[in-house]
């Protein structure tokens, strides 16, 4: 999911704040730094600390006015126009017609907005390079209107970008000694700490670009402020009410080695659905790009997505946080088939609304995706706990679709709400990621396109 960056410590090349392009390293950077001193390290980051708070909050408090601009738009498209119309809103033909509408309304975003709803998220990483400002109110529209009618993707992609742009703009006009890179990192930092409500994270996720980095000094001192910008975030978004509650442990017997075998089965399913999703999703992209106009594609993925809505339910719906918690707690009113249904559903869901041109992210649909399938192989192995096999999918499923063990370790861990199953699930990770790492990502490679969706720094 995220891959190293040449100065992913802040202290790479930026360009000057004059806009000429011209690469210029700031006086006292960490990259200097690291080479002296044990105090000249200290100025630095301590340089770094408010620039990183301020980023933090502004970053919590960007998910909060999106989710509720999103949630507003919610409620009137499925609660009040609905009722004022007199009609169900789990009526197959409405879930129709509104994801019918918000993906002909997103596709006209994509063709007139400026910025043209910035980067495809079916073609670039979860960090990837900033966008100019002007793009920006495009890029919230096309992603408030995805979470508000249904689509089957998350926020991450589409408001990390946003969080980027803002703090790389934030820094070149008031704080003239961060880089961009440093900017970057302080923002994607910032907004996963705000999503997942714990900057640990953050750093978990950052720990692999900058260890790839390659530069001199200790890690901990390259993710200080990236740490810091999560800290912040994360308390932000928790006094705002918008950051992903962990569901708390009931407390379970020891995993036994039956259980733990079991388990390997419910995340190797999960995966092989996301391995399928990601083979699917690149062939998908480009078939839909033969209608060449977004307003086309868009809305014939909105028609999709309607469809299958109607078939799986309103529960198939969405980025699928609350779903998900739906899920587990009628699970045992629902027969094995028809998990497995919603399971599918999801992953079709999900694949077809990445390769539409909606914008928004996959690792929420992920843990859905994850969820369903461990509850398929709990309904049928029944000593199987509930929590170990919901956490078990969901590592399976995030790994295969998000290609980052760190953050499928966290997921799983906080969808359970016991840390005391991390050992088991580290080992439930290693058959999964030899097939995984074998296997397709859910990324297009386009080869018109002059951005490496691997390389953050492009554009």
């Amino acid at each position: 999911m995220l891959t190293p960056m040449a100065s992913a410590d802040g202290s790479g090349a930026a360009s000057s704040a004059d806009g000429d392009g011209a690469a210029s390293q700031p006086a006292g950077t960490l990259a200097s730094a690291t080479q002296a001193p044990s105090r000249s390290v200290q100025r630095v980051l301590m340089a770094l600390t408010l620039p990183a708070l301020l980023i933090g909050v502004m970053t919590g408090v960007l998910l909060w006015a999106i989710d509720e601009l999103a949630e507003v738009l919610d409620h009137a498209l499925w609660e009040r126009l609905p009722e004022w119309i007199g009609v169900a809103p789990d009526a197959a033909w409405w879930i129709i017609g509104v994801l019918t509408a918000t993906g002909a309304a997103v596709g006209l975003v994509l063709r007139y907005a400026p910025g043209h709803g910035g980067h495809d998220p079916a073609k670039v990483e979860l960090i990837a390079p900033p966008l100019p400002l002007s793009a920006l109110p495009g890029v919230a529209l096309a992603l408030i209107l995805g979470l508000a009618g249904g689509v089957s993707l998350g926020p991450e992609s589409p408001i990390i970008a946003i969080a980027i742009a803002i703090s790389v703009w934030f820094t070149r006009r008031f704080a003239k000694h961060v880089t961009v890179e440093m900017a970057l990192m302080m923002a994607a930092a910032g907004m996963l700490g705000a999503m997942f409500g714990s900057p640990v994270a953050a750093a978990l996720l950052l720990t692999e670009v900058v260890a790839g980095a390659k530069r001199g000094g200790l890690l901990w001192d390259r993710l200080f402020a990236p740490v810091a910008a999560a800290a912040a975030a994360a308390l932000t978004a928790d006094l705002l009410g918008v950051a992903l509650d962990a569901t708390e442990g009931q407390g379970f017997e020891q995993v036994t080695l039956v259980q733990l075998l079991w388990g390997a089965v419910a995340a190797l399913a999960a995966a092989a659905l996301g391995i399928a999703g990601a083979w699917a999703m690149p062939r998908l992209w480009r078939l839909l790009r033969t209608l060449r106009s977004p307003v086309l594609y868009a809305t014939l993925g909105g028609l999709v997505l309607g469809i299958l809505g109607a078939i799986g339910g309103p529960i198939t719906l969405f980025k699928g946080a609350a779903q998900t918690s739906q899920l587990v707690q009628t699970a045992d009113e629902m027969s094995t088939w028809h998990l497995v249904l919603l399971a599918v559903i999801k992953t079709v869901a999900l694949v077809i609304a990445a390769a539409a041109g909606f914008r928004g992210g996959r690792i929420f649909p992920a843990v859905f995706i994850g969820a369903a399938a461990g509850l398929v192989v709990q309904s049928l192995v029944p000593d199987l706990p509930v929590l170990i096999a919901v956490a078990c999918g969901v590592l399976g499923a995030v790994l295969a679709i998000g290609r980052d063990g760190w953050l499928a370790l966290f997921i799983a861990v906080a969808v359970s709400g016991e840390i005391e199953l991390l050992p088991a699930l580290c080992l439930i990770m290693l058959p999964v990621w030899l097939i995984v790492t074998a296997s397709p990502e859910m990324l297009v490679h386009d080869p018109e396109d002059e951005v490496d969706p691997h390389d953050v720094k492009a554009g």
